[in-house]
This record gives structure tokens, C-alpha cells and sequence, in this order.
């Protein structure tokens, strides 16, 4: 028997889902493409010899994001989402620049505090699920998923390389313009949002704030991000200290060890979904991150111990990257999506800020082993509530039509 065309994604559905996973990719990349590079360049800046400070500039932009993003997707609900993104596009834009031609440690931190001020993706993902059928959604966030692992991949090989050749402020103003080209595809490409019809706002925070297995996916994506951050205050100078490695050979450790990952990720996300398996590839993911803490911490001497738990990192990073979007997706109440996802996404932005933090704060005033340490008590805590989690099963043809 046919497929129906009701169960094929539409063209302006495919259309949408790679036009805003471009977005994500656009933004994110310019944010990424800083982390492997920026503690090395800090100390070229007035005060940028302080891990405390550099912690910060790292994580600066995740503050704001924490703050704004439940308004700004608030802001979609009533004004519409293109306009809000394009706000928070151009808001970006301008923090970019300020970061870019920044004289002191001071300023990077106010230009990232702009940066993060744009904080679009929770209005991002509503405008994905106002697309999307419900039995497509999954599709969708997964393509956004994957494209903030690849971009992360792109800037982990690419950064050093630019680092070299155009300095970081020339990074910054590149963010900024990724940006001005997001905007473009946001206007030009991305189809225009249906009206679709509203919940009361303080009712769905309410339900999305009190449900047990999105407030897990919650404390996960936290839990990830400020590992993810807190890792990039330490690793750059590692490569160079203890693995003897130039920057601009730094992406001789990454290319690899990205590629690396992708080949094992890939299968791991195959067998979780066409097998059921989502928990048990989900939670061994966890336990893979919590190995890499401790691997970190105690046996990462040399750069081939490096470039060993690096990998690791990436295997589970990708995988948790591309799969927690589309469980949010599938786990929220369908009237309540646009707040669960506004959660996850200040979630995910706070635990960016704090990780940059914690990871400075514990460098300067307890060493690099309590960073690590850290991180494994995180993961360990993650990965008790992973196991108690309870995954949604997925949709049969049969049931989305």
C-alpha cells in the first residue's frame, strides 16, 4: 500500500524546517565559532589575564538569553514571530560589532551581553511548530538539532584557522554578519506563520513548570551546556600547555575528533529511533559525558588524552543535542509547546552563562580539578533522572493521520 501524501512532509514544511535549522545554524555558528579561541585572545586584552573574567565574557551572553527568551516568545505570541526574530537578529548584529571593536575585557563582556540580548529561540521554535503538523514536528526540531551539532562541529575546525588569519575581532564581526544574513533568510525564505491560536500564557507555564519529564530534559540541556562552556575555558589552553600544540594547529585535534563523533553518532540516533531504544542510547550518552569528566580531570595529560576525551565529549554532545529538541517536541501538551520550548531554551541559555562562570571561578580559585569534578556530579544527577525518565513512544502513521 502508498504512503498517503498526508504523512509526507509538505514542501513548505521541508521548506520551513531548513530554512529556520539555517537560522539556528547562522546564529549559532558565530557563537560557536568563539569558544575554542577566545581564552587564548582575552590575554592579549587589558584585565584579560583573569580566568574569572574571561569565564564570564564566555558565558556573558548566556545571562541575557536566560532572561529574555520567555519574553521574547511571549513578544511572538502578541506582535508575530518574524518580527520579533528580526528584532533580536538585529539586536545580536549590534553586540557583535561592539564585541569586535572592544579595547578592553569590559567591553567583550558588554558586546556579549547584546549578543545575548537577541535571544530568539524560543520564537524560533514556536515559528517551527506553527509550520509544522504535529506528526512532522519531530522532523523538524531534529533538523534544528542537527544543525546547531554541525555548525559546533564547523566552528570547532574553522575557528583556529580564523583566529589566525582575521584575529577575534575580525570572529565577532563574522557573527555579526552570519547574522545580518539570517536576518535575510528569515524575511525572504522562511514561510509566512499561520495564525494559530493562543493559550492563556500563565496557564501553560504553569503546566509546562509543574511536568515531571520536561522538567528532566530541562535540567539536561542545563546540565550540557554548562559543561559544554565550562570545558572551552580550560581545553584551549590545555592543547597548548600540556599537548604542545600551536592555535592554529588546534584543528588537528578537532577535524578528527568531530568526525569521529559524527560516525558514531549517527548509527546511535538510527537505533533509537527505529528501534525504540531512545532511553537506553539517551542515558548511555550520560554516562559517556560523565566518563569524559572524569577522564578530564584525571588521565588527559599528553595531547593524545586530550584529543581522546574530546571526542568522547563530542559523541555524547551531538547526540544529546540532536535528540532532546525533538523529545521536548513530542513530550510537551500540544497547546503548551511554545512554553515548553521558551523553558528549554532559558534553561539551555542559563546553564551557557553559568558555565562560563563556574568554569572561571573554580579555575582561579580551586584549579582545573574542580571544574571537572563538578561536571561529573552534574552528569551523575542527570543521569539518575534520565533513568527514572519515561520516553514518549513514537507516532505511527496510523496515528497522526
Amino acid at each position: 500500500m502508498s504512503v498517503s501524501t498526508t504523512d509526507r512532509m509538505s514542501s513548505d514544511e521541508k521548506r520551513a524546517g531548513v530554512s529556520l535549522a539555517a537560522v539556528f545554524a547562522l546564529r549559532m555558528l558565530g557563537l560557536f565559532l568563539i569558544l575554542p579561541v577566545f581564552a587564548i585572545y582575552a590575554k592579549e586584552l587589558p584585565s584579560g589575564n583573569d580566568v574569572a573574567l574571561v569565564g564570564i565574557a564566555l558565558g556573558a551572553y548566556g545571562l541575557t538569553q536566560a532572561c529574555l527568551q520567555i519574553a521574547y516568545g511571549a513578544a511572538s505570541d502578541r506582535f508575530g514571530r518574524k518580527p520579533v526574530i528580526v528584532f533580536g537578529l538585529v539586536v545580536f548584529v549590534v553586540g557583535s560589532f561592539v564585541a569586535a571593536f572592544a579595547g578592553d575585557i569590559y567591553i567583550v563582556i558588554a558586546g556579549r551581553v547584546l549578543q545575548g540580548a537577541g535571544a530568539i529561540s524560543a520564537a524560533v521554535t514556536a515559528l517551527a511548530a506553527d509550520l509544522t503538523r504535529e506528526q512532522h514536528l519531530t522532523k523538524v526540531m531534529a533538523m534544528i538539532g542537527s544543525s546547531i551539532g554541525l555548525v559546533f562541529a564547523i566552528s570547532m575546525v574553522g575557528a583556529p584557522l580564523l583566529f589566525v588569519s582575521i584575529g577575534m575581532p575580525g570572529i565577532f564581526a563574522l557573527t555579526g554578519i552570519l547574522a545580518l544574513l539570517a536576518i535575510f533568510v528569515v524575511l525572504r525564505v522562511v514561510p509566512a506563520a499561520p495564525a494559530v491560536p493562543r493559550q492563556p500564557t500563565w496557564q501553560s507555564f504553569v503546566e509546562v513548570l509543574s511536568h515531571r519529564q520536561l522538567l528532566r530534559l530541562n535540567f539536561g540541556v542545563f546540565a550540557l551546556h554548562l559543561m559544554l562552556t565550562a570545558m572551552w575555558v580550560l581545553l584551549p589552553a590545555e592543547l597548548i600547555s600540556t599537548g604542545g600544540l600551536p592555535v592554529a594547529e588546534h584543528w588537528k585535534v578537532y577535524l578528527p575528533a568531530l568526525l569521529l563523533s559524527f560516525v558514531i553518532m549517527v548509527p546511535a540516533i538510527i537505533v533509537a529511533e527505529r528501534f525504540a531504544r531512545m532511553k537506553l542510547i539517551f542515558n548511555a550518552a550520560i554516562v559517556l559525558l560523565l566518563l569524559v569528566q572524569f577522564g578530564f580531570g584525571l588521565f588527559s595529560a599528553g595531547l593524545y588524552g586530550l584529543a581522546f576525551w574530546l571526542t568522547l565529549f563530542f559523541v555524547a554532545f551531538n547526540i544529546l543535542e540532536a535528540t532532546q529538541p525533538s523529545l521536548i517536541s513530542r513530550i510537551a501538551p500540544p497547546h503548551a509547546k511554545g512554553a515548553a520550548l521558551g523553558v528549554y531554551n532559558t534553561t539551555q541559555a542559563l546553564g551557557l552563562f553559568l558555565g562560563g562562570v563556574f568554569g572561571g571561578v573554580l579555575t582561579k580559585y580551586a584549579g582545573p580539578g574542580a571544574v571537572w569534578a563538578g561536571g561529573a556530579a552534574l552528569a551523575l544527577v542527570w543521569l539518575m533522572l534520565g533513568l527514572s525518565m519515561s520516553m514518549p513512544p513514537l507516532r505511527t502513521r496510523q496515528q497522526a493521520a
